[in-house]
This record gives structure tokens, C-alpha cells and sequence, in this order.
């Protein structure tokens, strides 16, 4: 029997025959992995432990003491599920149940469920969980599984696309109930340790509008009553912090019916929107950028050599639309902008670096069902850059990139991740260009003595990135800037710069966002700082509150000074109670309160609160001042001029 080479986790080769299975693998590397194997990871897809693995494939096994344990306990979990529902609603039709980030969920047909019904599946699937069945994995001829699925739709949809070149298909069965199902699982039901069913909302069958509406019911599952607790903790966390809320209390923006998906910003957000806005300004400055604005709509025509137009219509995520024979597009990307302006004139290799900067609107044309506030939206605004650069400064350009980032995450009170994204299946352009830009990311990653993973077949289809995730305040990751490399543009666009030897050369080309697009990251910011923003970013960093209407004029005075040092800064003039006052600037999270009576006004102070409801009285307002210019122009994260 011949053989085949797979690599394994540390880099190092493995020699094994032809057909062998991940658990094969575990078993050469060693008895105890392949008694131990739970699945297995084959270039960055989780499946089954008795999958085939291929020659070149990057094998990674996956054990209870792997962090893709939880992934396939999930999985399961949501087979219990399904379980549970059809002993109690055997009218009940399956569609998909996969496992999140979070938990897992399942579609679900012909059966009406509210809230209170999970209460009673729960129960069932206590049953099962404690009855310990073994989960086994059984193939069936493709035919026999057309019959068993008759009058279920929606499998036997899948069996006709998903698995249209599958013959024998697997199906898994626990204590006689079965469904169809690659995996892969755990070895039995009683492992799920803990479990809760979260919600319930409509979904259409497959994303499209146009299908059938579904029940989607979510759920998630742990090894253990502990973890189950401190998710449960973290999630009521989520609800507080949720940025649809904060941005209701807060008149931050909305996101009507007549503009789905697109948000309008209102005062108080765009005064936010503005802040970060000239903060990027202020970083691109320092790397070099130049301003560029390029229009939201054009020819479809310009992108169909860089490869977006038909990646982005295949995924029926471009609007676009013909007029006049003419075939238009709403941009959903500014890339093929940027290089028109550069290849507009002839390049020296003198020139390069050449970099364009633009707070560029793009929109994608994202299902109604996936849409989600700020975190995803339709239309979007990048803080988007790309740099022509010749393969000699690829080091230099993205590692101070990447020093600035680490700049800009830390005024936001982010700790940063960094994700290596390779080569997917719809890559254009060769493995050899490929190869190279991915290993030119990881020499810039290293250099930098940056710590990060890679994510096997992740990366857009033009080339490597590094994927930045953002730690938030309750410890969930946001994906929000990018950096990428691409040698396949230039190429594809004949991009050229004449060289020290006076012929042509192809450019390189480095897609960067350092913030990702505005909406997004408002979203997390404010989810992130629980609408309790720094001041720098506060929309309102001042609220003067007269204790009677006689202080008034004081109060105004005192609002002027401020505001001719750039301040944002209210006056609280409606008749209320002192006490009213400060609570609604409490609850508008409003950084600093200077309350103002006739003491403060014959001594020219200010008594000054915060929203920690730290107080402190008689303080000169020259004093307070200087600190409020202080504290804005280092950005710290919280106000601080009443210390601990």
C-alpha cells in the first residue's frame, strides 16, 4: 500500500498509508492519542475522527483536553436536542443543527414553540443526557436515506446538494433515534456535562427570504455546572451592555425600517463617529497616508478583473443592478478604487511606498436575518488603506502597521489577538504567490515577537491576512482590523512601477483597516465600555448642574470657558431637584458633573462629581481645567481628576 505525508501540529512530517483516518493518525503518533482521539482537525476543518485525512493535509487531533472539545460537546448537545423535541413533538421536522461560538442551534419545522416549551424539552433532554447513550456513527446507502427522510424536505435537500456526491451517507444514532449528520461527536449523551436552552426566533431555510420560515431554537452546552454558570453570567452581562440599548438610552443612532441595515447616526453618535474619525486621520498621517474619496457607485466592470465581482455575486452579497445595457454596482469594496488612482500615472520605484487612505462607504448586500445593529449591517464605513509597495519593504510596511495598532487597541482599553488567515478554496492566483505573501505576514508577525494562530483556509480570496480580535471588557473577541497582503491584484490590474533597472515591476499591494468600519466598532465600543465612554470620546464630556435658577449665569459662565477649550459640555437649566439632575447625568453616563451653587460662584470654584459618584468641592476651576485638557489629549480610558 502506498504512502502519504501528513503534517502535524509542530511542523514536523508524518508518514502514513493511503486511506488512513485521523484516529489512524493519533494511533501512529501514539496508543494513548488514538485511544483518547475525540475528532480531528484537517486543515482547519473539524471533523470526525474516522474522516480520511490526504496527502499534504495539516492534521491536528482533537482529545477532551483540546480546545475544540467544547465544539464537538456542542454538536452533540444539539443532537439531544433534537432528540428531546421529537419524543415530544415526533410532528417535528429537523432541518440543521450546527454548533456556534457560543453554543449550538437548530432549525426546526412544522411544530410551534414558545419560550415556556423549553422548559419542558430541557427536562427531556435531561433524560437523555442521563441515560448515557452511546453515540454511534452508521452509514447508509444514499437511497435508504431518500426513504427515511420522505417527508422531510429539507434533508433530503441537503442529501441533494451537501452530500450529492455521497454514497454510503453517515447518519448518527443514539438509543434508536437517528439523524443525518457528518459529526463529529462525543463517544456518548451523558458526557454533556451542563446544558440550557437560550431562545428562540425565525430563521429561512438556508438564509433566503424566499424559503420557508423556521423555528431556530439555541441552546449551549459545557463539561461542566460551573462553565454553564459563568456563561450564563457573562451573557445577562451581554444583554446590559447591548449596543441597541445603550444607543436608545443614549440617542446615539437608529436603524429604521426604511434603511435596513444602514445606520443614521444621530447628534450624540456622530459626535463619537467624528472623534474616531480624526484619530484615525491622525494615525494615518503618521504612517504615510494620503487622503483619497472614490464613489459608491460604478460600472460593475470595474470589478470583474480583480475577482470581487464574482465572488461577491455568487455570494448574492453585492447590490448591483442594469441600466441602459449598462451593468452598476454599489461598491463593496474600495481595493479596485484605490489601484484605478495608482495606475492612473506612471510609477517610479522612487515613489513607492504609495499609500491611499479613505473613509470609504461600501455596502454588502447581507441577509435580513443576519443583520444586528452596528455589528452587521448592509451599509458600512472603513477606515480603509492600501499601499504600493515594492517586495523589498514588505517587512518595514506592515510591521510599523502593526506598531501602531497596538497604539490604537491600547487607548481603547483592548488587548489584541492576532489571527493568520491562509489560503481558502476560492484563492485566485498560484500557491507559489500564495506561499510567498503568507510567509512574508508570518516573518513580519515573528519580528515583532507578536504571538499567533493560524487559521487554516480563512483568508479572502486575494490573499493572506492578519485578522486582529479585539478583547472586550466580559472577555468575547471581535474580529475588527485587518491587514492583508496580495500580489493577485496588481497582477490582475497589469499595476506597474519601473524599477532601479528601468523595467517594470509589479507592486505589492497591502490592504489595511485599523479599526475595521466605523459601525462595527462603535458597536463594540459601546458594548465594550457599557455607554460609559472616556472623555475624548464622550458626546457630552460636561454637564453643569445650577442648584437653583439664580446660578444660572454662573453656570453659562463657566460653560463658556470650557467650551472655548474645546470641550462638549450642557447646561442642566430644566426645574429639577438637584438631586434629579445628577441622576439623569448618571444615567446619560455623562463623564464629569460640576454642580454650582452661590458658594462656588463667590469663590469662582466648582464642586465637581463623576459618574463613580466620586464628589469633591470648592476646586478651582483653572485647575479643573487643566486636567480635563490633560486627560482628553492622553485619551485615557477613565476619568481620573477625583483619583480612586
Amino acid at each position: 500500500m502506498s504512502e502519504i505525508t501528513v503534517t502535524l501540529p509542530d511542523g514536523s512530517d508524518l508518514s502514513v498509508d493511503e486511506g488512513a483516518t485521523v484516529e489512524d493518525v493519533a494511533y501512529a503518533i501514539g496508543p494513548g492519542l488514538g485511544r483518547d482521539t475525540v475528532a480531528g482537525v484537517i486543515d482547519g476543518d473539524l471533523v470526525d475522527r474516522v474522516t480520511p485525512v490526504y496527502d499534504g493535509a495539516r492534521i491536528e487531533i482533537v482529545t477532551d483536553q483540546s480546545d475544540e472539545y467544547v465544539d464537538v460537546l456542542r454538536h452533540s448537545a444539539a443532537h439531544v436536542f433534537a432528540q428531546a423535541l421529537q419524543r415530544l413533538h415526533p410532528e417535528a421536522k429537523l432541518t440543521i443543527g450546527p454548533w456556534t461560538d457560543e453554543g449550538f442551534y437548530y432549525d426546526v419545522a412544522n411544530v410551534d414553540l414558545d419560550q415556556d416549551d423549553l422548559r419542558e424539552v430541557e427536562a427531556e433532554m435531561a433524560e437523555i443526557v442521563e441515560a448515557d447513550y452511546p453515540i454511534e456513527r452508521v452509514e447508509r446507502p444514499r437511497q435508504e436515506a431518500f426513504e427515511i427522510y420522505e417527508d422531510n424536505p429539507f434533508k433530503r435537500d441537503i442529501l441533494e446538494r451537501e452530500a450529492a456526491d455521497e454514497d454510503p451517507v453517515t447518519f448518527y444514532v443514539q438509543d434508536g433515534w437517528q439523524d443525518l449528520c457528518k459529526g463529529p461527536h462525543v463517544e456518548s449523551t451523558g458526557e454533556i456535562g451542563a446544558f440550557d436552552l437560550l431562545d428562540i426566533s425565525a430563521a429561512y431555510w438556508r438564509g433566503d427570504e424566499g424559503n420557508e420560515t423556521l423555528t431556530r431554537v439555541y441552546g449551549t452546552a459545557f463539561e461542566s455546572e460551573a462553565d454553564l454558570e459563568a456563561f450564563l453570567e457573562r451573557r445577562e452581562q451581554a444583554k446590559e451592555r447591548d449596543h441597541r440599548k445603550i444607543g436608545r438610552e443614549l440617542d446615539l443612532f437608529s436603524i429604521p425600517d426604511h434603511s435596513p441595515g444602514c445606520a443614521h447616526y444621530h447628534p450624540n453618535g456622530m459626535r463619537i463617529r467624528r472623534e474616531l474619525e480624526e484619530y484615525i486621520r491622525g494615525q494615518n498621517d503618521r504612517l504615510g497616508y494620503e487622503e483619497v474619496w472614490t464613489p459608491e457607485l460604478n460600472k460593475a466592470d470595474l470589478w470583474k478583473p480583480t475577482g470581487h465581482y464574482d465572488n461577491f455575486t455568487a455570494q448574492g452579497e453585492m447590490f448591483n443592478w442594469e441600466q441602459d445595457d449598462t451593468e452598476y454596482g454599489l461598491k463593496p469594496m474600495n481595493c479596485a478604487n484605490h489601484a484605478y488612482i495608482y495606475g492612473r500615472e506612471k510609477r517610479s520605484y522612487r515613489d513607492l511606498p504609495i499609500r491611499f487612505s479613505e473613509f470609504g462607504t461600501v455596502y454588502r448586500n447581507e441577509q435580513s436575518g443576519e443583520l444586528s445593529g452596528l455589528l452587521r449591517v448592509r451599509g458600512l464605513t472603513q477606515d480603509d488603506g492600501h499601499a504600493f509597495i515594492r517586495k523589498d519593504q514588505i517587512r518595514e510596511e506592515i510591521t510599523q502597521t502593526l506598531r501602531v495598532i497596538e497604539d490604537i487597541y491600547g487607548h481603547f482599553d483592548l488587548d489584541v489577538r492576532y489571527k493568520l488567515e491562509t489560503k481558502g478554496d476560492n484563492a485566485v492566483g498560484s500557491d507559489e504567490i500564495w506561499e510567498e505573501a503568507t510567509e512574508a505576514l508570518k516573518d513580519a508577525l515573528e519580528s515583532e515577537g507578536l504571538e499567533y494562530e493560524v487559521e487554516e483556509g480563512e483568508a479572502a480570496f486575494y490573499g493572506p491576512k492578519i485578522a486582529l480580535d479585539a478583547i472586550d471588557a466580559i472577555g468575547r473577541e471581535w474580529t475588527i482590523g485587518t491587514v492583508q497582503l496580495d500580489f493577485n491584484i496588481p497582477e490582475r490590474l497589469d499595476l506597474t512601477y519601473v524599477g532601479e533597472d528601468n523595467e517594470e515591476h509589479r507592486p505589492v499591494m497591502v490592504h489595511r483597516a485599523l479599526l475595521g468600519s466605523f459601525e462595527r466598532f462603535m458597536g463594540v465600543m459601546i458594548e465594550h465600555f457599557n455607554g460609559k465612554f472616556p472623555l475624548w470620546l464622550a458626546p457630552e464630556q460636561v454637564r453643569i448642574l445650577p442648584i437653583t435658577d439664580d446660578t444660572l449665569p454662573y453656570a453659562e459662565e463657566v460653560a463658556g470657558e470650557l467650551e472655548r477649550a474645546g470641550f462638549r459640555v450642557g447646561v442642566e437649566d430644566r426645574s429639577w431637584t438637584i438631586g434629579r439632575k445628577i441622576q439623569d447625568a448618571h444615567e446619560r453616563r455623562v463623564p464629569y458633573m460640576l454642580v454650582l451653587g452661590g458658594n462656588e460662584e463667590e469663590s469662582n470654584t466648582v464642586s465637581v462629581r463623576d459618574r463613580e459618584e466620586r464628589e469633591r468641592q470648592d476646586v478651582p476651576l483653572d485647575e479643573f481645567l487643566a486636567h480635563l485638557e490633560t486627560e482628553r489629549d492622553e485619551k485615557r480610558v477613565e476619568p481620573d481628576f477625583l483619583g480612586e
